[in-house]
């Protein structure tokens, strides 16, 4: 099964849901940190939806940004969402990034290095594509146990397929946040220095159903529960999970992210 495949309905499952519970919260602090570099050109790779592709417009509005993304299809709902003329969304693949050496002042990208299925050459590639001295800025998720709304459905997602359990977000989204690991990877594909800082944040979700609903119809796990063909509903079951930890009503639970900074050499 290919994670990083997010086609179909699951893209605007995901900016629905997904976005505004997990990734605008993030998207803003990310955002902040990339306008205190005061880049003028920016690549963003794995946009998605455009989370943060939007709040780096916000933040830098005389910035030319080009979001680019493996799936045109999410391109599109970016696109729908943010038409604003100094950003350009493309679709590229992070590993083999279709642009010239050196012109990018900074490369970002939220949430999206854990889908490269060889780290090392893409970030090679960011670092081939990024000025001398320029930063690469990126965010990936802390393990499961530090993210309770992800911890809650996997638990449950587990009791329910036993046998044959609903891995996506266990072996991808929350598969890599081992720092000193990715710090010698970034090292050893060039990069000069790089550093990182644990970001907590609190999950907002209108509901335990617009949650549930985010992971199970807004991400490839979709296709995982789907490929299982349950004679329940798994959306009402992780629910009931939910609002079990929760409550009813909007809920709320801490999540954390790892923040990765590497600089290109002179």
């Amino acid at each position: 099964m290919n994670d990083a495949c997010f086609q179909g309905d699951i893209p605007a499952a995901y900016d629905r849901y997904l976005v505004p519970i997990l990734f605008d919260p993030y998207a803003a602090d990310l955002a902040q940190r990339l306008a205190s570099v005061h880049p003028h050109r920016v690549l963003e790779v794995a946009a998605g939806s455009g989370a943060l592709t939007r709040a780096i417009s916000s933040a830098l509005p005389d910035a030319q940004i080009i979001a680019t993304d493996l799936n045109q299809a999410m391109l599109d709902v970016a696109a729908l969402r943010h038409s604003g003329g100094h950003i350009a969304w493309r679709q590229a693949d992070a590993l083999s990034l279709p642009f010239p050496d050196q012109i990018f002042d900074t490369v970002t990208c939220q949430f999206g290095v854990m889908f490269f299925p060889d780290k090392q050459r893409a970030y090679r590639e960011i670092l081939r594509v990024l000025k001398p001295q320029g930063t690469f800025l990126f965010s990936t998720w802390d393990s499961l146990e530090s993210n309770a709304f992800a911890k809650v459905m996997m638990t449950e997602t587990d009791a329910l397929f036993p046998e044959d359990p609903l891995d996506f977000f266990r072996r991808t989204p929350h598969s890599y946040f081992d720092a000193e690991a990715i710090l010698s990877e970034l090292k050893r594909a060039g990069f000069e220095s790089a550093a990182f800082t644990k970001v907590e944040k609190t999950a907002h979700a209108s509901s335990a159903r617009d949650a549930a609903t985010a992971f199970c119809k807004g991400s490839p796990l979709r296709m995982e529960i789907e490929a299982r063909n349950p004679k329940f509903d798994v959306v009402a079951r992780v629910t009931a999970a939910l609002e079990q930890a929760f409550g009813n009503g909007p809920i709320e639970g801490p999540m954390s992210a790892l923040v990765f900074t590497a600089e290109a050499p002179r």
